[in-house]
């Protein structure tokens, strides 16, 4: 069976866990992180990459040793040092890393005191008070740990967009290749561009004599076939992921993919409409009586009902249907429309590429314009720059775009808002920039109040043009921080300040329902992929999924404009 990236990166970030914990030398620690977020950031298979000869020694953060460990699990499946690893310790601790508040020393501290092996064990400790004086906890910090734990039992497994991705692609291109298949698509949530997906509903249009069930249900990837018919199957992958397909005939498979598709609330209410028409609607077709009169495309469905086609991103039952029936759809942003990306970082902070690089890669997709947006000095974790460093970076920017054709490298920065509302930078150093990027990366734990206020006070710097990853959620990973977004967007626009729309998959941020604010309040976006890699910035098509959710059309969005234009929207005034 194929090893895929996401697994290795995890292999890798599994081993730094346990290392970490062990109290193992940081920067071998260090190097197996980075080598996890090169492959995992990675456009191309690792295996296929190993088959065709390439010596992945070359990638960056990639040295001999990693290499070799790569081809081992390649190979194996499996990595000794990892397995060595494991057998050293509870295999609990490394979950309870993950949650806030719970370091390496923190987890090992509460295993060595208190024989704590699971977030079980944790969540009993923490309600029975044991946990004040082990480890720096205290009564307050003790009930912000139940609070958590509560909100992770509520919270079902969910895949991150980008990894459901990375298993539908190959599947769904693995059962278009089986005979008698006319068309397939992957439907459901996956289809709608939610952040997360619990599991991925496939659909597939076929004649009588396909062999797709029997390539859906040996495909190398399943783990588990939980059910098997002769028009509908359910596997779990490896990954833990499961996979519901359905095989409908031609005449079918608009209904079914708008059937499949949903969301549940969109497709009860054009049934609604169906019923007021004497139609029945189902995952088979429109029917007037037992006559079809509709079904073979999705356009059709929506055409029995009177209404035009209805993108899947917009299927919520948020209003889009009246929209419809008025003639009112946003016309929907597009990949295509974007002119270049606002948020990108290089090697001088924490990225993995170098300038040069990044701006080959942004030509490449056909960009006129990236943004060098490096963190600020407050972020030392990430290497951040100091006016001097920046004042650097800004001649390189100069001299590099003295060399390129093709493409303007803007000169900005990914400046910390600091606690007081200060920026982390100097206005000195800040005037020399084409745009700044403005963002929190500490102090979460402020009330919604301070944390608005904060944000507010650093707008009113004018200097500041967009708020990066407003919420400062990681999904599936962290929470949002306590802050009021309606007031935050009232203040960008008396101010002229953007919003963000943080394309990285691990973020999305701002979400469809402050997208659809911002739009109504008049406040502009600026959807930037956050690219730590030149791979990075394929990360585009999130934040547009993102957008097109949140009713964005291309107006709305800054990086669709030239750069001349857009120079003048974010003017402060």
């Amino acid at each position: 069976m194929p090893v895929h990236n996401a697994e290795i990166a995890a292999a890798f970030d599994h081993l730094a866990d346990l290392l970490e914990i062990e109290g193992a030398n940081p920067f071998r620690i260090r190097a197996y992180r980075r080598a996890a977020r090169t492959i995992e950031d990675l456009p191309r298979s690792v295996a296929d990459m190993l088959a065709q000869g390439e010596d992945l020694s070359e990638l960056p953060g990639i040295g001999a040793d990693l290499a070799g460990k790569i081809a081992e699990l390649v190979d194996t499946g499996h990595l000794a040092a990892l397995e060595e690893e494991k057998g050293r310790m509870p295999p609990g601790l490394v979950e309870l890393t993950n949650v806030p508040g719970i370091g390496p020393k923190r987890a090992w501290a509460l295993f060595s005191k208190l024989k704590i092996r699971s977030i079980a064990d944790l969540g009993k400790a923490a309600a029975a008070g044991k946990l004040r004086g082990i480890a720096g906890f205290g009564a307050k910090s003790e009930a912000r740990l139940l609070d958590e734990l509560k909100h992770r039992r509520q919270v079902q497994h969910r895949f991150r967009l980008d990894v459901a991705e990375d298993f539908a692609e190959p599947l769904l291109a693995h059962l278009k290749r089986a005979k008698g298949v006319t068309q397939a698509a992957v439907a459901g949530s996956f289809r709608r561009r939610k952040e997360t997906v619990g599991d991925l509903d496939i659909l597939v249009a076929a004649r009588a004599d396909t062999d797709v069930m029997q390539k859906f249900t040996s495909y190398d990837e399943v783990d588990e076939v939980v059910a098997r018919g002769e028009t509908r199957a359910t596997v779990v992958l490896r990954s833990e992921l499961q996979v519901d397909l359905r095989v409908v005939p031609q005449e079918s498979y608009g209904a079914a993919l708008h059937y499949f598709t949903g969301s549940k609330a969109h497709n009860i209410a054009i049934r609604k409409l169906g019923l007021k028409r004497g139609l029945k609607i189902n995952e088979y077709g429109v029917f007037r009586g037992t006559k079809r009169v509709a079904g073979s495309t999705e356009a059709s469905v929506y055409e029995q009902v009177g209404l035009p086609y209805i993108a899947p991103e917009l299927r919520e039952d948020r209003g889009e249907i009246a929209e419809a029936a008025a003639g009112r759809l946003p016309r929907l942003i597009e990949l295509d429309d974007i002119r270049g990306d606002l948020h990108a970082h290089t090697r001088e902070s924490d990225g993995k590429s170098t300038l040069r690089e990044m701006a080959e890669a942004a030509k490449a997709l056909g960009y006129e314009y990236l943004a060098i947006t490096d963190h600020s000095r407050h972020a030392t974790i990430a290497r951040g720059l100091d006016a001097r460093r920046l004042a650097r970076q800004i001649k390189a920017i100069d001299k590099l775009n003295s060399q390129i054709e093709g493409i303007q490298i803007l000169k900005s920065t990914e400046v910390d808002i600091l606690a007081d509302g200060t920026l982390d930078l100097p206005d000195s150093i800040l005037a020399e920039l084409d745009l700044v990027v403005c963002a929190i990366h500490y102090k979460f734990n402020l009330t919604e109040r301070e944390q608005t206020e904060r944000v507010i006070r650093a707008m009113d710097n004018r200097h500041f043009n967009i708020f990066a990853h407003p919420t400062g959620r990681l999904i599936e990973e962290r929470p949002a921080y306590p802050i009021d977004l309606e007031k935050i967007l009232k203040a960008a626009k008396e101010r002229g300040c953007c919003m963000e729309v943080n394309a990285h998959p691990t973020r999305l941020d701002i979400d469809d329902h402050y997208c659809r604010l911002a739009k109504e309040m008049g406040v502009r976006i600026a959807i930037g992929t956050d690219a730590h890699s030149t791979d990075g910035l394929r990360f585009m098509k999130y934040g547009i999924g993102q957008a097109r959710r949140g009713w964005l059309e291309r107006k709305d969005v800054l990086n669709t404009r030239p750069w001349g234009e857009l120079q003048k929207l974010i003017a402060r005034p």
